[in-house]
């Protein structure tokens, strides 16, 4: 019996081995990590490199509390994160996770306002659907009302907008209009709600598990950071999920040449080494914070040279490997296998995504975009046929949790072409059986 309590009772194997894109259970079965974890493997499992830097820097210290000491590792990896990051991002403060880098990207632009002698700005409008975090912090600002509605009473919720999800609203994403209709929602919340009382807008560059790989239309990203500048508020790209490479470029914003103000990183950026995420942030307004007394925040682990040391040695393996690049062309190839798969099964009614980071979503009609029916419980049904089958892939609710059903297929940046002839060939026998087993199932 197992001590040990996460979100469902599904079973699973003990995981004995992972190396590369490959993941062995106790028994010696094999499986094929699809989703990269939760799209956190970027450069594989048990990589060389990356293994002996942790074991130097074990050798040197593994915890020096950042109060009490400078490490040469967190300085290290701080550097390569500002020569890659926006002009003006200069400044990194390093977290364990997603959740926390969210937090620490709110905390420091409510201190930075407070500086300014705006202090009655406080909110942050973000997107729904969307997903930020399990604190309560990142939770106030998540639109997806499974997760969020148990703990209502307990968080200040902050204002909606929708996400620019042109194919199920039937209009066409590359049309730069479109990509205007959804941005300018922001302006109208921003002037609904009272500019001199919105603090920031927070946006996934390419939607993660809340909308699966949503790519924005055509023009969105910048009319965004148009209206952000109009009316004073800062803009924070969350790229936990987009960052490090998966997208085909290092930050997932690149892909439209915006620049925010604050930079959520995590994920893929440590690629499950150690845990590790960071702030980036802009130098001036660090410095005004700091010059105000200091940042009024703070985590045990922020910095933790083990964690940092490990980060330093992923990116090296990104740099050398060509990872981003070979990213942007195996998800090319990806997304072609995955349109093979459309053709063959009407029950597929999009695909969609960036470099590595793609999906696709299940739909009982095509045309119209009426999603499965709920008691099929397609998101998790599919997940654990191919899961049976070798091949591990994430899914959600597309709907703010609540109805449809998305797929990511994002495995590590290693990938190669063969490997996603594996993994298509899995998922073509996984939709197979699950399409057989729907009338049994829509009958119970």
């Amino acid at each position: 019996m197992s001590h040990l309590f996460y979100q469902t009772k599904s079973p699973r194997p003990v995981l004995h081995r992972a190396e590369g894109i490959y993941m062995y259970a106790e028994d010696g079965k094999r499986y094929i990590d699809g989703s990269s974890g939760a799209m956190v493997s970027n450069i594989g499992h048990s990589n060389p490199a990356v293994l002996d830097a942790m074991r130097a820097q074990m050798e040197k210290s593994t915890f020096g509390y950042r109060l009490h000491f400078q490490t040469e590792a967190s300085e290290e990896l701080a550097e390569k994160i500002v020569a890659r990051a926006p002009e003006g991002l200069d400044k990194v403060f390093f977290v364990s996770g997603g959740s926390e880098a969210v937090e620490s990207c709110l905390k420091l632009a409510r201190q930075y306002v407070l500086t300014q002698g705006e202090g009655t700005r406080y909110k942050v409008i973000s997107r729904y659907p969307s997903y930020h975090g399990c604190t309560l912090g990142a939770l106030a600002i998540t639109g997806m009302s499974t997760m969020t509605a148990p703990f209502d009473p307990m968080m200040a919720r902050m204002p909606k907008i929708p996400a620019p999800r042109a194919y199920l609203d039937g209009l066409d994403a590359d049309d730069p209009a479109t990509g205007l209709h959804y941005a300018n929602m922001l302006e109208q919340k921003i002037l609904d709600e009272g500019p001199d009382t919105v603090m920031a807008f927070i946006v996934e560059p390419v939607g993660g598990a809340s909308t699966g790989a949503l790519v924005p239309p055509a023009g969105y990203m910048q009319r965004i950071r148009e209206i952000c500048d109009a009316y004073g508020v800062l803009l924070i790209h969350d790229e936990v999920m987009t960052g490090g490479g998966r997208t085909g470029t290092f930050f997932g914003a690149e892909h439209w040449r915006t620049a925010p103000d604050l930079i959520c990183l995590s994920k893929g950026f440590g690629a499950g080494y150690a845990p590790l995420g960071a702030m980036i942030a802009r130098g001036d307004m660090v410095e005004a914070v700091m010059e105000a007394g200091g940042f009024v925040h703070g985590f045990t682990y922020a910095g933790n040279p083990l964690a940092c040391a490990a980060g330093s040695a992923v990116l090296d393996v990104i740099d050398k490997g060509g990872l981003v690049a070979h990213s942007a062309r195996m998800g090319d190839k990806l997304a072609e296998r995955l349109r093979g798969l459309m053709q063959r099964y009407p029950l597929i009614g999009d695909v969609r995504g960036k470099g590595l980071l793609t999906a696709f979503e299940l739909m009982a009609d095509r045309a119209t975009k009426e999603p499965l029916p709920k008691s099929l419980n397609a998101h998790s049904r599919l997940v654990d046929i191919a899961y049976d089958n070798g091949l591990i892939i994430y899914s959600r609710r597309t709907r703010g949790g609540t109805s449809g059903d998305h797929f990511l297929v994002c495995p590590p940046m290693i990938v190669t072409e063969e490997q996603l002839d594996e993994m298509t060939d899995i998922l073509d026998r996984s939709l197979a059986q699950f399409m057989a087993e729907m009338p049994r199932m829509a009958a119970e």
